[in-house]
């Protein structure tokens, strides 16, 4: 596909049940690439009870399944790979442990020598974007100069994280990033979520790579 694809980013707090029933929905709607199960202050247990009821409907919907920092719940889940930040050894041990059989992600360096760095250890991809802060309309101004810079330079696929609406992927695909992530928009939509899902693949789909020679 020859734009850029939907990075979904569950609610750092949620109902399993709930959430599974929502992602369902989303499906629905189109094209999904990726969802990062995002507990942040969650233990192993707690991720693991989690990705044991939402792995299996994020891949039965074509999606891959992503953990976020926790590499056991990871291989114990199921999962299709983990999201890495902690620290470059980190990153380097889950890269040695789970690839190539599963995907491994990183994302929130500061500086654009330690996102060079990251990458260099083989990572599927890097994520822009600050996930802990709370979004706006509109994604960051960092995160969308960082994503064209790197999109621009390098071959490691890149994630830029967009704001809590719709109206801000125009900007965000732009940038030229493989993966366009949401979070707030999606759940926290007033409209259905399967049309939200429709209306973001319709933007991207308007955003087609520019064709390099």
């Amino acid at each position: 596909m020859n734009r850029p694809r939907l990075f979904l980013v569950t609610p750092p707090q949620f109902d399993t049940n709930d959430l599974a029933g929502k992602l369902k929905t989303a499906f629905s709607g189109g094209d999904v690439a990726c969802v990062l199960i995002y507990l942040p202050d969650a233990g192993t247990k707690a991720i693991q009870d989690a990705a044991a009821t939402l792995v299996p409907v994020i891949q039965e919907g074509g999606a891959a399944a992503l953990i976020y920092r926790d590499t056991q719940a990871a291989g114990r889940s199921g999962a299709d790979g983990v999201h890495v930040d902690t620290s470059l050894e980190d990153l380097k041990l889950a890269v040695e442990s789970f690839q190539p059989e599963r995907i491994v992600g990183t994302g929130g360096t500061k500086l654009k020598h330690d996102a060079m760095e990251w990458a260099e250890t083989g990572v599927d991809y890097i994520f822009f974007g600050k996930l802990d802060l709370d979004e706006k309309e509109k994604a960051h101004d960092k995160t969308l100069s960082s994503a064209s810079w790197w999109a621009e330079l390098f071959e490691t696929p890149c994630v830029a994280l967009a704001g809590n609406t719709l109206e801000t992927l125009d900007e965000v695909a732009a940038t030229g990033a493989d993966f366009v992530a949401l979070k707030d928009a999606v759940w926290q939509s007033e409209s259905d979520i399967s049309a939200v899902i429709a209306e973001a693949n319709r933007i991207l789909d308007a955003n087609p790579f520019a064709d390099v020679d």
